[in-house]
């Protein structure tokens, strides 16, 4: 069997796209800003906050958990949701670096 079209690209890509269609919802971004304001861990309260089912309010949470934006921990009966700060810092780098070229280039480029 032939290879996949993902074996093309590197791992750093691979996550980077993972965390980018993760993000790709308005739910999960306002679980993400829900998870920004708070200076501690999230249970119950997500569902509240939005106008969402309580399954499907599950669903963008594990999607946020499995690219790696989000994670839980087990507090009783809850699940206690908070930011990933390692994927959120490779996130940031990838975007710095590229605001960091759209400077250098932004005189030359498309101007």
């Amino acid at each position: 069997m032939g290879a996949t079209k993902t074996d093309s690209f590197s791992d750093k890509q691979l996550k980077l796209a993972a965390i980018s269609k993760a993000m790709g919802h308005p739910a999960r971004i306002a679980i993400l800003e829900l998870l920004l304001k708070s200076p501690s861990c999230i249970c119950g309260d997500i569902v509240e906050k939005l106008p969402l089912a309580q399954a499907t309010v599950s669903q963008h949470l594990r999607e946020l958990k499995e690219a790696g934006l989000i994670k839980g921990r087990i507090s009783g009966t809850a699940i206690c949701y908070c930011l990933e700060e390692k994927t959120l810092e490779d996130l940031s780098a990838f975007i710095n670096r590229a605001m960091e070229k759209i400077d250098q280039i932004k005189s030359s480029c498309c101007s």
